[in-house]
This record gives C-alpha cells, sequence and structure tokens, in this order.
C-alpha cells in the first residue's frame, strides 16, 4: 500500500495568468497602436507607438515578473526584492525618457498616447488574469478544526 499525497495547488498560477494576459494585452496594443500611429504620423508615428509600448507595457509587466519570481521568497526578503525593482525600474524610465528627449526619430504624440494606453491595457489584462484564475485558498481535504472543550462559548 502506497500513499500519495494531496497536491498542493500552485499558488503562482493567478500571477502567471496575469503575466500571460498582459503580454497579449501589450502585444496587440502594439500592433493596433503601431497600425493607426503610423497611418497617421507615418514612420515616426510606428516608432513612438512601439517606444510607448516597449516602455510603458515594460513597466507594469516587470512589477507583475517581479511579484511572479518573488512569490515564494519570505516576505521581508520579496518585499526588498519588489522595492528594489521598483527604484530600478523608475530610474530605468527616467533614463529612457531623458534619452529619447532630444531625439526627433520618433512622434512625441504617439509616443505619450501608447504609454498611457499600454498602462491602462495591460493593469485592465492584469486585473481579468487574475480575476479568472480558479485557485482553492483552502487544501482540499484539510480537516476540520475540532470545537475547543467546553463548547467554545466562554
Amino acid at each position: 500500500m502506497t500513499f500519495t499525497p494531496a497536491s498542493i495547488p500552485d499558488q503562482t498560477a493567478a500571477l502567471k495568468a496575469a503575466v500571460r494576459y498582459g503580454v497579449l494585452g501589450l502585444l496587440a496594443l502594439a500592433a493596433v497602436g503601431s497600425i493607426v500611429a503610423a497611418l497617421v504620423a507615418g514612420t515616426p508615428g510606428l516608432y513612438g507607438a512601439l517606444l510607448g509600448a516597449a516602455v510603458g507595457g515594460g513597466f507594469i509587466l516587470f512589477t507583475a515578473l517581479g511579484v511572479l519570481f518573488t512569490a515564494k521568497l519570505p516576505a521581508v526578503t520579496a518585499g526588498a526584492v519588489l522595492l528594489g525593482t521598483w527604484l530600478l525600474k523608475m530610474i530605468f524610465a527616467i533614463t529612457v525618457l531623458a534619452i529619447l528627449k532630444p531625439l526627433d526619430f520618433y512622434d512625441d504624440t504617439a509616443l505619450a498616447l501608447v504609454i498611457v494606453f499600454s498602462l491602462v491595457i495591460v493593469l485592465g489584462a492584469e486585473t481579468y488574469g487574475v480575476l479568472k484564475t480558479k485557485v482553492p485558498y483552502v487544501e482540499p481535504g484539510a480537516a476540520e478544526v475540532a470545537d475547543p472543550p467546553g463548547g467554545g462559548n466562554t
């Protein structure tokens, strides 16, 4: 006779779904935004839309990936890593935008609009992924806690 313990549900399933839906939302936005920006502003619009999708979407997805990769770490370690990655992504975003400021090969309006849309769409897609994931929050087959002696009403 062998004993096989019950499998533990994947606690990172919601985070994985959030990243998956976020990437899909970002790809869809990059495609649609690039087409619209290219039709409106030509090649500079195309470059602006692609840069906006990379900056805005990367900014949000980097957070979701950080949470996913630190999900199994102790809370203090995960918090320290997430705070550090937040600081790094802020520095990275400011640096990228400072480098892009004097350049003129992209359309500023397309860049700004796609950054804003990517923030909204990727966050919405990640939220949808988390809400649609069905993960039990109790262990199946866990024994119920018995009432304390005396009926519990003391």
